[in-house]
């Protein structure tokens, strides 16, 4: 099953590999250079096929729990100065996406979206401490009954080019259903309460929608 942000993609590159395929076939008469070429076809059209991979999960939706948004490794568990929405500390916890994640966005928690606000701006590695103020990004944030005001931030990296955000003002939104998509490569900011439990560890791997970040 695939995210409906990949169809056109995947229709263009399906496109693309089955006319290389074709001129490889009629152009190129060495073998050996002929089947390296469909190899090479064949992976990158899988590339792209797991990327936009949208699997389908159970959810066990939990209004005292945080669920993780995206797929990937937990890289930054810690206390800031969130300057955006809050103007005021909030532990930060972030998920980093390779290009081998799925790379749907979830709502962590349920409730009205209360902010929602797309920034453009650079495309710096994901991981570098300024990419969560200067790159691309969108943020979120949802009005929950345990957790008050809950933000989460995607942001662009290196090799994402656009971020997709379906948050709408005023919304009653569910958790764990999809907040949005980042294109190639990214990560997210989970910005909650001091008080809160942090369920998670660094460098620990994570599903979206699955695995729980904190509790009360």
């Amino acid at each position: 099953m695939f995210h409906k942000e990949g169809n056109n993609i995947i229709l263009i590159t399906l496109s693309l590999c089955i006319s290389l395929g074709l001129l490889t076939h009629i152009n190129v008469d060495n073998d050996i250079l002929r089947y390296l070429i469909f190899g090479a076809i064949i992976v990158f059209l899988i590339l792209i096929l797991q990327f936009f991979r949208n699997p389908k999960r159970n959810f066990a939706l939990n209004k005292t729990k945080v669920l993780s948004p995206v797929d990937g490794k937990v890289v930054v568990i810690e206390e800031v100065f969130e300057k955006e929405y809050y103007n005021e500390k909030r532990l930060q916890i972030s998920v980093f996406m390779s290009p081998l994640n799925v790379h749907v966005t979830r709502y962590p928690t349920g409730g009205e979206v209360v902010y929602s606000k797309y920034h453009p701006g650079k495309y710096l590695v994901a991981w570098h401490p300024k990419s969560s103020e200067e790159n691309e990004r969108t943020t979120v944030v949802v009005r929950s009954e345990e957790f008050g005001d809950v933000l989460h931030r995607q942001i662009a990296g290196a090799m994402a080019r656009r971020i997709v955000n379906y948050a709408k003002n005023s919304e009653q939104v569910e958790q764990a259903s999809d907040s949005g998509f980042i294109k190639f490569g990214s990560r997210v900011d989970v910005f909650l309460p001091l008080d809160v439990n942090v369920q998670v560890e660094l460098n620990q791997k994570v599903k979206g929608g699955i695995t729980v970040l904190a509790s009360k």
